[in-house]
């Protein structure tokens, strides 16, 4: 017997669902929720003590940030991702706007103005920022697409990335200021720049890192702070001031090294739950992980990583036009650049910047950030795969 004429509607309806469901990159899908898992429970265990009467204080707000990261990222996932390239003047304001209003409005919390204190959680505008610049950017390239030989268009894109990035440093935030300039490059770099541009760029930042760095200071003017000098450079000698720059690093490696193969569990890690690792929660947690897994449990970490980059680097060959493989280039380099200098910093091998680990850290301004950036990966994939499949269909019927 036949489905009666509105049975037959909803099963139409319903089946447009389903088929993208079952597009969506499942791998990609698999690190995040392997990451959120890991991070929930070693937040769980570096902070249980933290807050009098609340040992699940920050595990609950780091679940309840995964969880409506998890809806959001679905919800963009069904968007067609191309029409932001439409709002590209919005997007690039709703970056700028919020960045200039912490600097106005923000709480100053240790030296820095970096968050907005919203009723339930701390909002940083520099870290949603990221994403919305690697939006911003790659529609004003994508626009200029037939002129990139041209140097007028690298140094617009690059003058871009410098303003927020600038303003950024200002908080002072270096991490977030640096990520948004490897942004701009990444971009530049997907879309086939030439490397001339490139080699100048490099000449011009070498040139601009000498004058702040030696030629401003003997004038007179101060640029960077020598705390800030220190700070940056402690990686290089940890043990020759370890009570103050190199104190960070120096628990860190002591934390990762104990660990050893398998870790010393939950009761054994006294670099975290002694409190001598500082930030364990956040900037340290890679060590956290290091010492309570393992080299075990930091290869697993950066196998999910791994394969997030992996799945990210894929989507952007499928992407259906340029502005989702730049999208796409722009969110793999923001990430990457990310889990490189944080496991980098806790091993000793990269300066302290105060970059997140991505889904990993707390922090629900982040945690949201990546699950939007997945959320739009996953946007560029299920529309890729149905651009693939219509043209299959078309050539078919051809």
């Amino acid at each position: 017997m036949s489905a009666n004429p509105i049975q037959r509607s909803v099963e139409d309806a319903t089946r447009p669902v389903v088929r993208i469901s079952l597009r969506l990159d499942w791998l990609l899908l698999g690190a995040v929720a392997g990451l959120v898992a890991l991070s929930l429970v070693v937040i769980d265990g570096a902070t249980r003590g933290d807050v009098a009467g609340s040992p699940h204080y920050y595990t609950v707000r780091q679940a309840g940030a995964c969880a409506v990261g998890l809806l959001l990222m679905l919800l963009v996932s069904r968007v067609d991702y191309s029409r932001l390239r439409e709002w590209k003047y919005g997007v690039y304001a709703a970056m700028l706007a919020p960045i200039l209003l912490v600097l106005v409005l923000g709480g100053l919390t240790r030296g820095s103005k970096r968050w907005i204190t919203l009723p339930f959680f701390q909002y940083q505008p520099s870290e949603i920022g990221k994403l919305l610049l690697v939006l911003a950017l790659s529609a004003f390239v994508v626009d200029r697409s037939r002129r990139l030989g041209e140097r007028e268009t690298t140094t617009r894109t690059l003058l871009l990335a410098l303003v927020p990035a600038m303003l950024v440093f200002i908080q002072p935030d270096l991490g977030s200021g640096m990520v948004y300039l490897v942004i701009a490059l990444a971009v530049l770099y997907v879309a086939g720049t030439s490397w001339r541009h490139f080699l100048g760029l490099f000449v011009l930042g070498a040139v601009a890192l000498t004058l702040v760095l030696t030629l401003a200071p003997a004038a007179g003017v101060t640029v960077v702070k020598q705390y800030q000098i220190d700070r940056l450079t402690a990686f290089l000698h940890p043990s020759q001031n370890p009570a103050s720059q190199g104190y960070q690093q120096e628990q860190s490696q002591i934390a990762i090294g104990s660990g050893q193969r398998t870790g010393r569990g939950e009761t054994n890690d006294t670099q975290t739950r002694l409190n001598f690792l500082p930030e364990s929660h956040t900037d340290f947690i890679f060590a956290v992980v290091g010492e309570r897994f393992g080299f075990v449990g930091a290869a697993l970490v950066l196998s999910l990583y791994a394969l997030m980059i992996w799945r990210g680097l894929r989507i952007l060959t499928l992407a259906k036009n340029l502005y989702g493989t730049l999208v796409a280039g722009g969110i793999v380099a923001m990430l990457l650049f990310q889990v490189v200098v944080n496991a980098g910093m806790s091993v000793g091998v990269m300066p302290i910047t105060g970059v997140p680990l991505p889904l990993m850290s707390y922090g629900p301004s982040s945690v949201l950030t990546t699950f939007l950036a997945a959320g739009i990966l996953q946007s560029i994939y299920v529309q890729g795969r149905a651009a693939a499949a219509n043209k299959g269909r078309i050539s078919v019927l051809g």
